[in-house]
């Protein structure tokens, strides 16, 4: 397992998901004020693009390490959410109902990540 890589993949899932809901929150929350469908939508193509580059170069196991490093990109938004939101009171759109945020975001980064190492292990001959 690359933790140093995996640990720096998840800072920036991180901070392209946090970028991305300031610019594009106010395009779809005012005219859709009850649906919140921007920060998961920005979170799955996030991790899955991240997910592709981590993964593309592991060569065995690749199941166990797609878990593995959802766990690391869950933990290290868990400590940057403290950190940023938690402690210091930033108000974002990811975070008005954080329990909400924080286990659909634990399912999904879950999923797409070992997914995409189930993927990663299949031999395809496309002819």
């Amino acid at each position: 397992m690359k933790i140093k890589l995996a640990v720096i993949y998840g800072i920036l899932i991180w901070v392209i998901s946090y970028i991305l809901t300031e610019i594009f929150s106010p395009l779809f929350y005012y005219g859709l004020p009850d649906i919140n469908f921007i920060v998961p939508a920005i979170s799955i193509v996030v991790t899955g693009f991240f997910g592709i580059l981590y993964i593309r170069n592991i060569n065995e196991n690749e199941v166990i390490e797609g878990f593995a490093v959802g766990v690391i990109f869950i933990v290290i938004g868990m400590i940057l959410d403290y950190i940023f939101f938690l402690n210091l009171k930033i108000d974002n759109l990811m975070f008005t109902d954080y329990n909400f945020h924080l286990f659909s975001n634990i399912i999904l980064t879950l999923l797409i990540t070992t997914f995409l190492g189930y993927l990663a292990q299949m031999k395809i001959d496309l002819k």
